[in-house]
C-alpha cells in the first residue's frame, strides 16, 4: 500500500465513529479519538491530526464523509 493509501485509510478509520456532516476545522479535530493528537503513521511518515488539518480552510467545510475529508487532506498536502 502507498503512503497516500496508509495515510488515507488511517484517516477514515478515526474517523470510523464520526458523526457527519462534518461543519468545521474544530468540528474534525473534535471528531477524532485523540483530537489533535490523534497521530497517523506509515515507515518513516508521521503526521498528526492537528498538523493535518493546517490544509483545511473554513471554505472546504462541511464534508459529507471521511471518505471525502480523508481525501481532500491528502490530496493538498500532496501525499
Amino acid at each position: 500500500m502507498s503512503l497516500r493509501d496508509e495515510i488515507k485509510s488511517q484517516i477514515i478509520g478515526a474517523l470510523a465513529g464520526a458523526t457527519f456532516p462534518i461543519g468545521s476545522p474544530e468540528e474534525f479535530l473534535a471528531a477524532l479519538p485523540n483530537g489533535a493528537a490523534t497521530t497517523c503513521r506509515s515507515g518513516d511518515f508521521t503526521v498528526t491530526a492537528g498538523e493535518a488539518a493546517k490544509v483545511l480552510g473554513p471554505e472546504d467545510f462541511p464534508f459529507a464523509d471521511a471518505e471525502q475529508l480523508a481525501e481532500t487532506i491528502v490530496s493538498r498536502a500532496g501525499l
